[in-house]
């Protein structure tokens, strides 16, 4: 038997839910294959989300669900520097404090209200693509046949394999253990330094583990290390194990860094770590698979060809970060310049910016600061009464703000794709990084939340910016 979707996703993690939330939301058949049994995860894995990711949530109606259970701090970190976003202008100026597990049983119940089916304890075991969609075989035996394939299925990702797209990036240089385990005897919390990097333990809420993340003494590649392993390498840099037992989990990463060579073939799409890995310095990886979801989503949903990921960024800052620890003189000296700098407004306002995903810009060409920026979740004067920005964006849909004389824009051949409103607003208009900027006339505003045109009193540039992004006029 052969069950027919308009989309298939293999991976049932952040990236994966939050993709078939948006395409559901878009009113795409759309399904989930994933290798798990329940939603339930080994370990806590990451543990939050940036600002950015909490308004692209706020932005679908269903940031409340994860502020409710974390914990939220107004500090970002780059390296080993605290960075304070508490005075950028966004409703969601914090970093959430929120584990994965969490994360993905909240996203989970999400797309369960949306409907989207999750064919569970399967995985995608091969497929072919044709001119008219993609035939996914699955471990049990079962059958899918989709018009397009997206893989979510992590840095070792089976669909990127096998579809063939290359995955270049840098070979690793340094490796970390990371594990959850009880200890016998009270460990040294926090932070250690010593001549092969940084080392820290600390406890886990609502439990008697704890984690551990230890920089090794050499580099190694490949298969996960054992608890007797992790004994050592505590004892070589504590001095003791502290009788450490009952690991929930063990693993290891290192500061590979790659990047899709492309994140499209044909009918097969990637997102999130199948299309880019990093270390996790700064928590930027479920962040950005969730963004990406995001991005890829509605322009999925509308079958445009293309996609404008956010990684390459981050790859950056990631290395840089591994670079500020390695521990000779050298580095030790860049990391007080580093400390220094970030001291200053401005380069803490561009750093955290880049951290927290407030400060991302799409470059969509010359023209007003918002332009390929988030739009601000500002509160609106309309005949409805007041309402925020984010609001409008519940349904996933593009809206076009007028804050001109009403009438004057007029987009009745996209009507049928377009939301249009008659707004007010009479405040600042204040960036990220950026501040205060010229207040526009109409804004048009990707379904993402990112601003495609700005008018000043003329439509000039908005017939192409429509067409570009939501197809050519009705007839």
């Amino acid at each position: 038997m052969i069950s027919e979707h308009a989309v298939a996703i293999a991976g049932g993690g952040p990236t994966g839910l939050m993709l078939a939330g948006e395409l559901a939301l878009a009113g795409i058949d759309v399904a989930i294959v994933e290798r798990r049994p329940t939603q339930q995860l080994a370990g806590l894995r990451a543990g939050g989300l940036h600002a950015r990711t909490i308004e692209v949530l706020d932005q679908r109606g269903i940031a409340d669900r994860f502020l409710s259970q974390g914990q939220s701090f107004p500090t970002v970190g780059f390296h080993m520097i605290r960075l304070d976003i508490s005075d950028f202008p966004s409703r969601h100026n914090y970093l959430l404090a929120l584990r994965q597990n969490h994360i993905e049983r909240i996203l989970a119940d999400w797309i369960d209200e949306l409907g989207v089916p999750i064919y569970r304890g399967q995985d995608v075991t091969g497929f072919a693509q044709d001119d008219g969609g993609v035939d996914v075989e699955l471990s049990g035996g079962q059958r899918l046949r989709a018009q397009y394939l997206v893989g979510c299925d992590g840095g070792r990702s089976t669909i990127r394999k096998a579809a063939g797209i290359e995955f270049p990036g840098w070979d690793p240089t340094m490796s970390w253990m990371i594990a959850e385990v009880e200890m016998s005897s009270e460990p040294a919390l926090g932070f250690r330094s010593d001549a092969y990097g940084i080392h820290a333990i600390g406890k886990i809420e609502d439990s008697d583990r704890l984690g551990i993340v230890l920089t090794e003494r050499q580099l190694t590649i490949g298969g996960e290390p054992t608890l007797q392993d992790l004994r050592e390498a505590l004892a070589a840099v504590y001095g003791t194990d502290y009788g450490i037992h009952s690991p929930t989990w063990i693993s290891r990463f290192t500061d590979m860094t790659r990047q899709a060579a492309a994140y499209r073939d044909r009918r097969v799409l990637l997102a999130g770590d199948a299309a880019h890995i990093h270390p996790p310095m700064g928590g930027q990886g479920l962040n950005v698979g969730v963004q990406d979801a995001v991005n890829l989503g509605w322009k999925l949903a509308q079958v445009v060809k293309r996609t404008s990921p956010i990684a390459a960024r981050v790859l950056r800052n990631a290395k840089a970060q591994v670079a500020l620890r390695r521990m000779d003189a050298s580095t030790k000296a860049l990391n007080d310049i580093f400390t220094e700098l970030l001291g200053m407004d401005e380069p803490r306002k561009r750093i955290a910016g880049e951290m927290s995903g407030l400060g991302i810009h799409y470059d969509l060409g010359e023209g007003h600061p918002l332009l390929g920026r988030r739009m601000p979740d500002l509160d609106l004067a309309t005949a409805n009464g007041p309402v925020r920005v984010f609001s409008l964006l519940h349904d996933a849909r593009p809206v076009l703000l007028n804050f001109g004389e009403p009438g004057r824009v007029d987009i009745a051949p996209w009507a049928d794709r377009v939301r249009q409103i008659e707004a007010g607003y009479d405040g600042p208009w204040e960036l990220p990084v950026l501040g205060t900027v010229a207040a526009p006339a109409a804004v048009l505003i990707r379904p993402d939340g990112y601003v495609a045109w700005v008018g000043f009193g003329t439509q000039q540039g908005l017939a192409e910016a429509l067409t570009t992004w939501f197809g050519p006029p009705a007839s």
